[in-house]
């Protein structure tokens, strides 16, 4: 790719940037407002706020020879106007489902390319109101730019409480495990008389091995031959812009409830949301299949963890990363009909309790920055499509404010982030 531009090379885009770039993912992240749009008023904070923290919000790829063709970010003079874009829809569609009016016109965003000949971001603004919000703002941009956890971060940074405009959003408090995910006991003192205390140390070196060993065989399995059943879930390939098109669907929570069930059952946030999708997507199935209620379907997710090191998620905020720091659990995800509906957050409590005792979360970003340098980007990219083609769903998070935010001067009613270009359906959780 060529552009006219006066700009200064920055930095090679990282391998896994590269790998978001040629497998063409990109993420979509809807926004209602509390308020009808004042289009000024957002387009001077885009400009103030959003291009001037993040780098890769005035920088575009390009292809550098003497990098051997490996792309680079560039700096590039940034015009907010070619940015925004205001569709016009059917008024007749608007008023009688202004739900669906905003759905279909972002599920044909999935179809749409991007201007690869400027920063590969825009803002699409829907001013009409919707249950849930007074008006919609689509935010589209590559994922080779950063993940969700980073984009979700520079949105944050870049709003002020409605409590107080001075401050920044509060963020929920800080978790109580900030090291990785699988933290050793510490060693018991070598004596007699703990002897049962260290024997159980030495064992969990043992099972963190086998579970590592056990996890790295299945991933690598499931790359070569291993693939999921054909279900709904998985569209059939045809080649045509309908394997293509997605569809945004997004359901508000009260957190309330979520934490209720969190302390009732000692578990995480992360297991009861796990457990809420898959006792969704189990009742979809069996309503539109009309299969047998007794029948169990094994699938498997591809659970998405935030790689970044952070102490405390308010300084996170004000410190906004550029790029992709994702690595991945892949976990067992059955489809049936529970008769307790708790027993779907059981069951997700007891896998990713499993998945804390093993380091292939930790080997997984390593392993597929090794494959992209030693091996090129399209061997990497077709291994990676390769697993994500043999598995059905992709979970990811990310995490938003505990009180209520402004962000270019319109109060936000929600946020919900997606992705397209991947062949599995994903569930984003905010």
């Amino acid at each position: 790719m060529e552009c006219a531009d006066n700009s200064m090379v920055e930095e090679p885009m990282s391998p896994t940037g590269r790998g978001m770039e040629e497998m063409g993912i990109c993420i979509v992240l809807m926004m209602g407002l509390g308020a009808p749009v004042n289009l000024p008023v957002f387009r001077d904070g885009i400009e103030t706020e959003l291009v001037t923290r993040l780098p890769r919000f005035h920088s575009i790829q390009v292809m550098d020879e003497s990098t051997y063709g490996q792309p680079r970010w560039v700096n590039t003079d940034v015009n907010v106007d070619d940015h925004i874009v205001i569709p016009r829809l059917d008024p007749l569609d608007v008023a009688s489902d202004p739900e669906k009016a905003v759905e279909d016109y972002v599920a044909s965003l999935s179809l749409l390319p991007m201007d690869r000949c400027r920063p590969l971001w825009e803002f699409h603004f829907l001013d009409f109101p919707t249950s849930e919000s007074t008006s919609t703002v689509v935010l589209r941009l590559h994922h080779s730019i950063g993940d969700c956890m980073s984009i979700t971060t520079l949105l944050v940074a870049s709003s002020r409480s409605m409590a107080n405009r001075a401050r920044l959003p509060a963020m929920p408090p800080p978790p109580k495990r900030t090291g990785p995910i699988y933290q050793p006991p510490a060693r018991p003192p070598l004596s007699s008389v703990h002897y049962l205390a260290l024997f159980a140390w030495i064992w969990s070196y043992f099972v963190l091995v086998w579970h590592t060993l056990v996890d790295t065989a299945l991933i690598v399995a499931t790359i070569l031959f291993l693939s999921d059943p054909r279900t709904l879930f998985i569209r059939a390939q045809d080649h045509g812009e309908s394997s293509r098109r997605k569809r945004f669907v997004h359901r508000s929570l009260s957190f309330d409830d979520v934490k209720l069930i969190k302390t009732a059952m000692n578990c995480t946030i992360n297991d009861v949301l796990v457990g809420v999708t898959s006792a969704a997507l189990s009742q979809y199935y069996f309503r539109k299949t009309g299969d047998s209620n007794t029948k169990k379907i094994g699938l498997r997710s591809c659970v998405l963890v935030d790689a970044r090191p952070v102490s405390t998620r308010q300084t996170y905020v004000t410190r906004v990363e550029t790029g992709n720091r994702l690595s991945g659990l892949m976990c067992p995800f059955n489809i049936i009909l529970q008769d307790d509906p708790l027993e779907y957050v059981r069951e997700a409590k007891r896998f990713m309790h499993r998945k804390k005792s093993s380091l292939a979360v930790m080997f997984t970003p390593v392993v597929g920055e090794m494959l992209v340098k030693y091996f090129g980007i399209k061997a990497g990219t077709f291994i990676f499509h390769r697993f994500f083609t043999h598995t059905t769903i992709i979970y990811s998070n990310a995490i938003g404010p505990a009180e209520k935010m402004k962000l270019c001067g319109h109060p936000v009613a929600f946020m919900a982030p997606s992705i397209y270009g991947q062949p599995q359906i994903s569930v984003c959780r905010l």
